[in-house]
């Protein structure tokens, strides 16, 4: 009996191969029945010419747009040749829109398109072969041909559903190995470069603040120092200026005085009265006499030393950064000389005249000048080193004053 069984499975196995192989065989014919001349492919919104035959709606646009031969004397009808029988068809002026649509065909397509499998997909470089084996060194599917003849031919090859089955298992494999203990390494890692490049980062963000405070205490200094060299220099510009805008202005005063008796002198020429001209040419010379009377300040040579270009070169090329802040500030010497009277000058004219066998007597004269408060130290040093720079031993005279004037 279970024989029986057994046989009876097998012919309805039997049968059932060759009917799904007929369905197949079948499908495939009709298939073709729906598929559309020029584009071969199934049909998409069927028009039917009047010779009815079928064609896709965009496939017959093309061949219109494609189309030179228009009728020249019926400007309302566009001429379309049928692509199977070759009759030709005249086509109101909305174009294919006129034509009906296939409503029957495109309810067959669509039952054909529910009731279609997937196909095996076919080989592009062998005709109709189908891609049925999966090549392992190439990571595709190939076809009998490309392994016996083609590109693929000795690679090692395998069942698609096997190599399926097989990668699955593989990548749950691979999973597990992203899951070890080795990424929990590679994460401490992480923390640890992490932790790292924090300290790097705070150590160079506290090198920076070094950095800038240390040159911006270097700048303040170095503003210090310049402030003060100008602050020098202003007071050196002050105490100028009340020197010499006195004498300026007296000398302003004298010259107005000119320009009073110029005027005056326009008008004394004018003058016809022999008594009044005698009186005012009176009264003029008596203001001539003493406006020429008036004896010139003498101007006082004023010697600053050091000057500023000599001093930066002279001390502060030789100052470090650790030392900038005890680097010297110019401190300008206003050595103004004391005012002498016209017989003092005359006096110092005649000591450079004088013969180089005198040195003695000069340095005793001035030495009297300077016990008499006519001169102070530093003023006597300095007119031995300007008024009398020629007279010989200067430097030991000078030395030998300050040594005096000291005790």
């Amino acid at each position: 009996m279970e024989r029986g069984l057994e046989a009876e499975t097998l012919d309805s196995r039997a049968l059932v191969v060759p009917r799904v192989h007929f369905r197949q065989t079948r499908m495939d014919h009709f298939e073709e029945d729906l598929t559309c001349s020029v584009c071969y492919s199934i049909f998409e919104d069927p028009r039917v010419l009047p010779c009815s035959h079928t064609f896709c709606r965009t496939c017959l646009e093309n061949i219109v747009h494609e189309s030179t031969n228009f009728s020249i004397w019926r400007h309302l009808r566009i001429p379309l040749k049928c692509p199977t029988c070759r009759s030709i068809v005249e086509l109101p002026p909305v174009g294919i829109s006129s034509l009906p649509i296939n409503f029957s065909l495109m309810g067959i397509i669509e039952k054909y398109q529910k009731e279609e499998h997937p196909k095996t997909p076919t080989c592009s470089e062998h005709f109709r072969q189908p891609l049925n084996m999966f090549c392992l060194f190439d990571r595709k599917l190939v076809c009998g041909y490309c392994l016996t003849v083609g590109h693929h031919q000795g690679h090692p090859i395998d069942d698609l559903q096997h190599a399926y089955n097989k990668e699955k298992e593989t990548c749950s494999k691979l999973v597990e190995q992203l899951t070890e203990k080795h990424w929990a390494k590679v994460s401490i890692f992480i923390e640890q470069l992490e932790h790292q490049r924090s300290q790097t980062e705070q150590t160079i963000q506290q090198d920076k603040e070094t950095v800038i405070q240390y040159f911006e205490n270097l700048q303040k200094i170095v503003e210090s120092k310049k402030q003060a060299f100008l602050v020098t220099f202003d007071e050196i510009n002050l105490r100028i200026t009340s020197e010499y805008v006195p004498l300026i202005q007296k000398m302003q005063e004298l010259k107005e005085q000119q320009h009073d008796l110029l005027t005056f002198s326009t008008y004394l020429e004018d003058e016809k009265d022999p008594l009044a001209f005698l009186e005012k040419v009176h009264l003029y010379r008596q203001r001539v006499n003493n406006l020429m009377k008036t004896q010139l300040p003498f101007i006082r040579p004023l010697n600053i030393q050091p000057q500023a270009a000599q001093f930066l070169t002279e001390k502060w090329s030789k100052v470090t950064v650790d030392h900038i802040k005890d680097a010297p500030v110019l401190e300008v010497k206003h050595c103004l000389e004391n005012h002498w009277n016209k017989d003092l000058s005359l006096c110092i004219k005649q000591i450079k005249g004088l013969s180089q066998r005198l040195p003695v007597f000069t340095m005793l004269f001035l030495l009297t000048l300077m016990s008499l408060g006519f001169l102070m130290k530093d003023c006597c040093v300095n007119l031995l080193n300007t008024t009398v720079i020629d007279l010989p031993q200067v430097k030991q005279m000078c030395d030998l004053i300050s040594d005096i004037s000291e005790e």
